[in-house]
């Protein structure tokens, strides 16, 4: 199990390009399924899960080459089909929760799609009802093994539909727009997700063949095609590595710029850092963020009262950038209500800001007010575990500016959503050494 050691308390400076978009990667390298055809993806983050992904379709059958950094072809023209029921992809489909959105390019190309329960973060119930509802509503048959917690859908074909989604689940959207593509008739689907990677995935779609009207909307409607051809396509820029550069600069007072962030794709994420007093330049593309040297001071509502931060659907904030939020808030002048709404684990990390000398007072699962220090009292180096991706990396935000040398285990997590973190820190002043 991998460590990282950091002294913190340096300011940094310099440049951060953004890797691709880890979420996007995850749907895209699922619809490689839905041709014969090759397909070229540029900008493939080099990370655990995506790598995992990879790892799982070349076990499918999918011919898989890399050309460069970051570009690779696929091309599914010859599956094995009978690794779906087998013991090993039992437990390689387990390995992450982006395996799940194999199911849909499956069922829609060869009539019967399967997987394990798929794993990922433990930041509470993440139910795949969705998923499988709107396949179902397709024309799927539907099973599932209690025993070993094996899901499976099968159909001779599928048929359009109308279905209004329970929740705007972006992995859900995904499986049931990647099935439909493929089946007979008109599908509509509403309160789809929106978000940026989801519209990617829909223009791909079309570029392959694809029918795919109201893309960027919460109304989906796809008009089924006999098959898909290949494409090219280039990811975007992780916005939510794009949001964890934007508060480890306001957390170290370092002057950075964020390049190639693909502004038009980052929602209201500038805004929601401004909201906590950090400056947020736009530079062309890129976004530069001077020191702040004499701190930042949160907003108050107009009213007077206190500034609440919370997460929702696209176009509403991220919540894999609350993490963020809430620690970047300790350091503020003034005082925040964090409010995760999605997850009821994801706040649990923030007894370990706690043992920092952060003062946070966790009021239930989903809601946190942070008074901040105004850099008056920098936080404690300690040792602690990072329980998820983007917790993992809020912590490593506070060991930077913490005084003195932190211990963080199990960086696996962090390794799962950030390409080469520990280099691309150093080179811009971090003392951060990685510890096998």
């Amino acid at each position: 199990m991998g460590t990282f050691k950091i002294e913190g308390g340096h300011q940094l400076k310099g440049s951060i390009q953004p890797q691709g978009a880890k979420n996007e990667a995850l749907q895209i390298l699922c619809a490689v399924l839905l041709t014969p055809e090759l397909v070229t993806i540029n900008n493939i983050p080099d990370i655990v899960d995506v790598n995992k992904l990879i790892s799982l379709l070349k076990k499918l059958g999918v011919k898989v080459e890399q050309l460069s950094r970051g570009t690779y072809t696929f091309q599914a023209d010859k599956l094995n089909l009978e690794y779906l029921e087998s013991d090993a992809f039992k437990i390689d489909g387990r390995g992450l929760r982006g395996s799940i959105m194999i199911v849909g390019p499956l069922l829609a190309r060869f009539g019967k799609g399967y997987i394990p329960k798929p794993g990922g973060d433990k930041i509470g119930r993440r139910r795949l009802d969705t998923h499988f509802e709107g396949l179902i509503k397709l024309g799927a048959k539907f099973r599932y093994s209690k025993e070993d917690q094996f899901y499976g859908v099968e159909a001779e074909y599928l048929t359009g539909t109308y279905m209004l989604l329970e929740e705007a689940s972006v992995t859900g959207t995904a499986n049931i727009v990647m099935a439909a593509v493929l089946a007979k008739g008109k599908t509509t689907i509403y309160n789809a997700a929106c978000e940026p990677y989801l519209q990617q995935l829909c223009k791909m779609l079309n570029r392959m063949g694809a029918k795919i009207s109201g893309v960027g909307s919460n109304m989906l409607i796809i008009d089924g095609v006999e098959s898909l051809g290949g494409t090219d396509h280039t990811m975007l820029p992780d916005m939510i590595e794009i949001g964890s550069w934007i508060g480890l600069a306001a957390m170290t007072k370092s002057e950075l710029t964020i390049t190639n962030v693909s502004w038009d794709d980052l929602g209201v994420i500038p805004n929601v850092f401004r909201k906590l007093g950090i400056t947020v330049e736009k530079q062309g593309d890129d976004i530069h963020i001077p020191a702040h040297t004499d701190g930042y001071e949160i907003q108050s509502f107009i009213d007077g009262s206190i500034l609440t931060i919370s997460d929702a659907p696209w176009p509403g904030f991220t919540p894999d950038l609350l993490s963020i939020i809430l620690v970047v808030a300790t350091q503020a002048r003034g005082s925040v209500l964090v409010h995760q709404k999605m997850f009821e684990s994801r706040l649990f990390f923030v007894d370990k800001l706690i043992d920092m000398g952060a003062k946070i007072i966790l009021c239930d699962p989903h809601r946190a007010t942070v008074i901040g220090h105004d850099f008056k009292s920098t936080l404690k180096a300690t040792t602690m575990t990072s329980p998820d991706i983007r917790a993992g990396v809020s912590l490593l935000i506070a060991a930077l500016s913490a005084k003195g040398t932190s211990t963080i285990q199990n960086i696996e997590q962090i390794d799962r959503g950030y390409e080469n973190i520990d280099e691309r820190l150093r080179a811009i002043g971090a003392r951060i050494e990685r510890v096998e």
